[in-house]
């Protein structure tokens, strides 16, 4: 965890803490005492509090927010929705649910709890290499408030409906199948498509949007262009250099290749422990 000496002219990063557990605060700001490329610039234990503090110019000298997901009164997500200057964000959630879920807000990295140190070390290496000079694209976009309180509400236990069908289109035809039945959404050639009872349908939607609508409980993206319901995972194959497959249990046991950032994801929704 030492820094070399290349990195020890650079300016720490300046680090802010939020967790309703005072022991939670105090045991990560000792882990994170460790890093001579972070500093320790604040904490808060109160979700009030941070966003007094995050709302203020005093802010804006914050490299990098430590969020607890799950805290009363104001979740991470509401806390963040509240705010209008974004930082960069390291989710930290007792729960893999909301883990998933988090990493979907464009999010520098999270950490489960207990924390521990090969975690954290990943989280802020991770950090330094992408300190960037400007706040990147995504956190401007002026979809991340309405995804940030969609979130907050989910979290909150408001209930959010998602579709239980999915339009294909053939030509002027346009039918319906059903979620449950659709085993993977895959692109190709600048179309997507839904694969039901081994059939492919063409589907008008990108696998980015697909992503956003559909149920996360049961739908996976796996692959920059593919999206597949975990419901139909039959196995899951590791091979060297570290390429992983996934099995389908439908007829033609489809072989998917998951993308090697997207493999610790899958194996947490899967419940395999490691990485």
């Amino acid at each position: 965890m030492m820094d070399s000496p290349a990195h020890s002219a650079v300016a720490p990063l300046r680090a802010y803490l939020v967790d309703d557990e005072p022991l939670a605060i105090e045991r990560l700001s000792r882990m994170l005492a460790l890093f001579h490329n972070l500093a320790v610039a604040g904490t808060a234990t109160e979700p009030a509090q941070a966003l007094a503090f995050l709302s203020s110019p005093e802010a804006e000298a914050i490299d990098v927010l430590f969020l607890d997901i799950q805290m009363p009164g104001m979740n991470g997500f509401e806390l963040l929705s509240r705010l209008k200057y974004q930082p960069l964000v390291i989710f930290t959630t007792a729960f893999d649910e909301y883990a998933l879920r988090a990493f979907q807000v464009n999010s520098i990295d999270y950490l489960l709890k207990p924390v521990d140190a090969e975690q954290l070390e990943r989280a802020v290496h991770k950090l330094e290499r992408l300190r960037p000079a400007a706040r990147p694209e995504w956190q401007q976009s002026p979809e991340l408030p309405a995804l940030l309180k969609e979130l907050a509400a989910t979290l909150r236990g408001e209930r959010h409906e998602y579709p239980r069908r999915i339009a294909t289109r053939v030509g002027e035809r346009i039918s319906f199948l059903d979620l449950d039945a659709v085993t993977h959404f895959f692109a190709q050639d600048k179309l997507t498509y839904a694969v039901a009872g081994g059939r492919q349908h063409c589907v008008d939607e990108s696998i980015a949007d697909l992503e956003r609508r559909v149920d996360p409980a049961h739908f996976q993206r796996i692959h920059r262009a593919v999206l597949v319901n975990i419901d139909w995972i039959q196995d899951l194959n590791s091979f060297f250099a570290g390429k992983v497959i996934v099995t389908l249990k439908d007829e033609q046991h489809t072989q998917l290749t998951v993308a090697r950032d997207r493999v610790r994801e899958l194996k947490l929704r899967l419940g395999i422990q490691g990485s």
